[in-house]
């Protein structure tokens, strides 16, 4: 009995609700808040950045001027020694070896360029290819005693041949680098140069270090029967001239394959996000009072 004047007068009265924040509670709909579609926008920004969108562009067949050339490297235990380059004498000598390698590919933009390496046996580090970005990325990776410490050249030559044997170039060439003898593998350097014969492959063998500590007859004799050339370079300054005579042979023609580029493109809505995620947090620290 004692409440029912209390629910009398509550009827009568207007209902009310309070609010710490009556500024938050606005008759505008919550579309009109430019908060909202701020922070809309963000998380949309930060979804597509999570998408790893790409732009794909695709690179026709074309006509290419140059060779299919495979480079032949001796990664024995004897390119481990130092005191190739005079410039720095600490420097191991296929760390040499391959710094002017890597300034040879590139400068054969228009050749199909593979990588075969032996030591106790040889293997294709990178098929014949014109991406030479990651030719040298691969030569990179390439270090001594990757394929055991002899020197098996007729192994050598003949991977080289057979990495060829993919190509569609008119001219086919070798570039055999070593520093040593024949002492390993179950292919002979006769029996693979004569190989590379039957296939018109010339074999331009470089043989580094001083005389005697290579097998001059053997890289001779690959050399003239394939109608090729020998060098020889006793230090890393006439393994530059090396290879600068050999970038003047004439290519030949040679067509390029279709390639895709993939460019990536997340990095443009996760820097509009971060940018608004940025003004966000400075607007709130700025004006505490005008939070949105």
């Amino acid at each position: 009995m004692i409440l029912l004047p209390c629910l009398w007068r509550c009827r009568r009265a207007d209902i009310s609700l309070y609010f710490p924040r009556p500024d938050l509670v606005s008759g505008s709909p919550f579309y009109k808040d430019p908060g909202i579609w701020r922070d809309a926008l963000i998380y949309f920004m930060l979804v597509s950045a999570l998408a790893s969108p790409y732009l794909y562009r695709l690179s026709a067949a074309h006509e290419r001027s140059g060779r299919d050339l495979v480079l032949v490297l001796d990664a024995s235990g004897s390119m481990a020694e130092s005191g190739f380059d005079r410039n720095e004498p600490d420097k191991r000598k296929f760390d040499v070896v391959k710094s002017i390698v890597s300034d040879f590919i590139k400068r054969r933009y228009d050749d199909n360029i593979g990588v075969v390496v032996f030591g106790t046996f040889a293997f294709t580090a990178s098929p014949v290819t014109y991406d030479l970005n990651s030719l040298n990325q691969i030569l990179d990776m390439v270090d001594v005693g990757i394929a055991g410490q002899n020197t098996a050249i007729g192994e050598g030559i003949a991977q080289a041949v057979r990495s060829l044997g993919f190509g569609h170039a008119k001219e086919k060439m070798i570039i055999l680098l070593t520093d040593g003898r024949h002492n390993s593998g179950s292919v002979s350097p006769a029996e693979a140069v004569e190989e590379a014969k039957k296939k018109g492959v010339k074999i331009y063998a470089v043989g580094i270090g001083k005389k005697g500590e290579f097998d001059e007859e053997i890289l001779k004799r690959a050399a003239n029967e394939s109608g090729g050339k020998i060098f020889s370079a006793i230090d890393a300054e006439a393994l530059k001239s090396v290879y600068k005579t050999i970038d003047g042979l004439e290519p030949s023609p040679l067509r390029s394959e279709d390639r895709t580029e993939r460019r990536p493109l997340y990095i443009y809505p996760l820097l509009v996000a971060l940018a608004l995620l940025g003004g966000r947090v400075y607007f709130v620290s700025a004006y505490p009072w005008r939070r949105s």
